[in-house]
């Protein structure tokens, strides 16, 4: 997937206008995670190196917003505050967080009800309880996980107006879908897996959060379904590099065969859906539509168009019903991605994507490219 593109140069202000449109005296805060909230203090956590994504945050939206930023949109506060980790994607956030001087706050008490416009920038997505806060105390934001200079350049310096517009175009062209079905090869193993959407309204993150209570991620661009059931299989590489097929009936995954790698990785999976099966469901479908560079990062790279991905877990904060509560482990209540492209995903080919509507069958993607649909759609 050539980039032919090019971007302006990352700018701030005109990130924050373009996605929230701010009113004057509108409060912002940054959220970050660390291990240990109390390196907050003095911004202490700045001497660790490998802290990347919070280092970031501070040089790019902290120092950025406290020089100039805030005054240029009118906006007041710029405040930074620290969380302990979650270890997983879209858990549950804990309360209490760490401010720059070293004092522990709450952020149900201190920060949610007193800040309009809230931006995570962590190692963790923090979509889906920032979005079940922002319905709660009524602030909206951003969730900018995993942050690098690549996306700087690229996915936070595009124009999201115009992301939204391309990404309505497929939302429209993609909607009241019957099903889709995905096919897959790995090595000598084709496979293929059809997930239900039931004529559901095709959902798009697309950027712009200009009204509360909302929570955009940051880079967007995508369009999306909650699965209404889900049946065959699917291919997964895990994180060391392992290969498994994921076997799926009745929407969720019920059995896991390793393909290549280590077993003790497949096992402890099936441990963890044996004992917890909401961690088995699939919970999204989605596509990406912006043309982008590669960033080694998912919440870049499931943006790209020609990509796509399931996801397994928790989905309340996509309109779905499986919820933290489901969940007899709190530290399994994830949403977990599982993105699909050219460069994570080399070893599973997939040869075609498939819509159905209305009784048509509609080519989507081919080889991780757009079929002749979406190209006509998108004009290209």
């Amino acid at each position: 997937m050539t980039v032919t593109r090019s971007f302006p140069p990352f700018d701030l202000a005109r990130l924050l206008k373009t996605v929230f449109h701010p009113k004057a005296g509108e409060r912002v805060a940054i959220l970050i995670d660390l291990d240990d909230p109390a390196a907050m203090a003095g911004h202490a956590y700045l001497k660790d190196s490998s802290l990347s994504v919070q280092r970031h945050a501070h040089a790019v939206f902290y120092k950025g917003l406290k020089q100039g930023g805030a005054a240029v949109l009118g906006l007041q506060g710029g405040d930074m505050f620290a969380y302990a980790k979650t270890g997983g994607s879209n858990l549950d956030l804990p309360d209490a967080a760490v401010n720059e001087h070293g004092d522990t706050v709450s952020l149900s008490r201190d920060v949610y009800p007193n800040y309009d416009i809230i931006l995570c920038v962590s190692t963790y997505s923090a979509t889906a309880p920032l979005t079940a806060f922002s319905k709660e105390y009524g602030f909206r934001g951003a969730t900018l996980h995993g942050l690098n200079p690549i996306i700087l350049e690229s996915g936070l310096s595009v124009d999201y107006d115009e992301v939204s517009a391309e990404a309505e175009k497929m939302r429209l062209g993609m909607t009241k879908a019957d099903a889709v079905e995905i096919d897959f090869v790995v090595g000598t193993r084709a496979a293929t897996l059809r997930v239900e959407l039931g004529r559901q309204e095709a959902q798009k993150s697309h950027g712009l959060c200009r009204t509360a209570p909302d929570i955009a991620n940051l880079p967007a661009g995508e369009v999306y379904f909650v699965p209404e059931g889900a049946e065959g299989s699917f291919p997964h590489k895990y994180e060391d590099g392992t290969l498994a097929m994921m076997h799926v009936s009745g929407g969720g995954i019920k059995d896991i065969e390793l393909l290549s790698g280590d077993h003790a990785v497949v096992d402890a999976h099936k441990a963890k859906i044996a004992f917890d099966p909401k961690a088995a469901d699939l919970g999204e479908l989605g596509f990406g539509t912006q043309v982008l560079p590669v960033s080694g990062r998912d919440i870049q790279d499931e943006k790209i168009r020609g990509t796509f991905h399931l996801a397994t877990g928790r989905s309340d904060h996509l309109g779905g019903n499986i919820t933290p509560d489901l969940f007899k482990n709190p530290l399994n209540a994830s949403h977990d991605d599982i993105l699909f492209s050219p460069t994570k995903t080399p070893e599973i080919q997939a040869p075609q994507v498939r819509l159905y509507r209305n009784g048509e069958t509609i080519v989507l993607l081919e080889n991780y490219r757009e079929g002749p649909y979406l190209q006509k759609l998108l004009g290209v």
